[in-house]
């Protein structure tokens, strides 16, 4: 399974998104052949090109009569007759039907009766649906991209001059990292919008990653502050860390019994906390008291915090954000004396540097074996590579 990870620092386009996929190593051919399933006349074409001295592909689809205005029932009909696969076609009908609510919503108008010209044209399908083809073609199953820039000024539509962000994109980020420069220019459109949320993940600090690859999509402006480029960053699922940030929770408590926060720290396990533990502390008139830290992602934090009030003596606590860094781990099986032992590997990188096998397993094979259990660990770390 593979990841993409869209560095859009500098917005992002439908075209911009397919030079960045196509650059990852689809050929252009096969994409133009691929394309003509969609039954409509255009004219796909690429070349490298440069943005302030840096080096991405840059592609244009050439339509040679002016699109109709379409509704979502127009859009879907050429989607559901084009001869692309099913999860294809599914997921770029999707993007559409985001895209027309959004312009429903803001104009209010009824979602049937809802027409778009520049964002349903030809050059719109082509963009969609083969972004939905490419990303099939290369395997991604996660999406993810940066905040993203909107750029600033105004930008001129069907419907009139408009500040950026025009209407529709404003809804359709809606819950997104943006962010604004003095680019007098429109950066992201409608659809590079509408294909980043309906497919992807907006990840708010630079995510921990290993990737293989970086493609580069060349947007057609030339900007006056920055390059016009949309990276794309391609690697395994597995070297993939959507956050490093984690929350910290902690109280003091110096009236609570042993056997209520030795059952606390299982309870607090199951709710989803990563780590709980109790450390002795002295407290104010030097009593003596524990204090419980619990770390959990952010989304878990809620009720694990409504759970130390319920479950707890303590009548306040503390949390707070915290960067972590963890190692891949993968689980491998030993076989000893026919007893089935696993054994955590941790990686840093593509390196085994940290080997542990698990003690229940080591346990059970002793009680099997009749053998002490530091002999079973033993042997079966003189197993392992190195």
């Amino acid at each position: 399974m593979k990841f993409v990870y869209f560095d859009c620092s500098s917005g992002a386009s439908g075209d911009m998104i397919l030079g960045a996929l196509l650059s990852l190593g689809v050929p252009l051919n096969e994409f133009q052949q691929v394309i003509k399933g969609l039954k409509i006349a255009v004219d796909i074409k690429a070349r490298k090109a440069k943005s302030h001295n840096l080096t991405g592909l840059k592609v244009e689809v050439l339509t040679p009569v002016t699109s109709p205005e379409r509704n979502f029932s127009e859009v879907e009909n050429i989607i559901l007759k084009s001869s692309f696969s099913p999860e294809v076609k599914k997921k770029a009908g999707q993007i559409f039907k985001r895209l027309f609510e959004a312009e429903a919503r803001v104009h209010g108008r009824s979602f049937q009766k809802t027409h778009l010209h520049e964002a349903a044209a030809d050059d719109a399908l082509v963009d969609i649906v083969g972004t939905c083809w490419l990303l099939e073609r290369l395997k991604v199953t996660k999406i993810y991209f940066s905040p993203v820039n909107l750029g600033s000024g105004f930008v001129q539509t069907s419907h009139g001059r408009l500040a950026v962000p025009p209407p529709a994109v404003a809804e359709l980020m809606r819950g997104c990292s943006v962010f604004r420069t003095e680019e007098p220019t429109e950066l992201l459109t409608p659809t590079g919008a509408a294909i980043l949320t309906t497919l992807g993940e907006c990840r708010g600090p630079w995510p921990e990653l290993v990737y293989d690859k970086i493609g580069c999509g060349i947007g057609h402006k030339e900007l006056i502050i920055h390059p016009n480029i949309l990276r794309a960053f391609y690697g395994n699922l597995k070297f993939f860390q959507p956050t490093r940030k984690i929350q910290v929770i902690e109280a003091t408590l110096d009236d609570a019994s042993p056997q209520l926060l030795g059952n606390f720290l299982n309870l607090a396990l199951k709710l989803g906390a990563l780590e709980a533990y109790l450390t002795p502390v002295i407290m104010k008139k030097n009593r003596p008291g524990i204090k419980l830290t619990i770390l959990a992602e952010i989304d878990k934090i809620d009720q694990l915090i409504e759970a130390v009030f319920r479950e707890t003596t303590t009548i306040g606590l503390r949390y707070y954000p915290v960067e972590r860094r963890i190692l891949r781990r993968e689980i491998e099986e030993y076989n000893l004396q026919g007893q089935r032992i696993r054994v955590k590997v941790s990686y840093l990188g593509e390196e085994p540097v940290n080997f542990q096998p698990e003690f229940d397993d080591c346990l059970r094979a002793a009680e099997k074996l009749s053998w002490p259990v530091k002999k079973v660990i033993n042997l079966v770390m003189k197993k392992l590579p190195g």
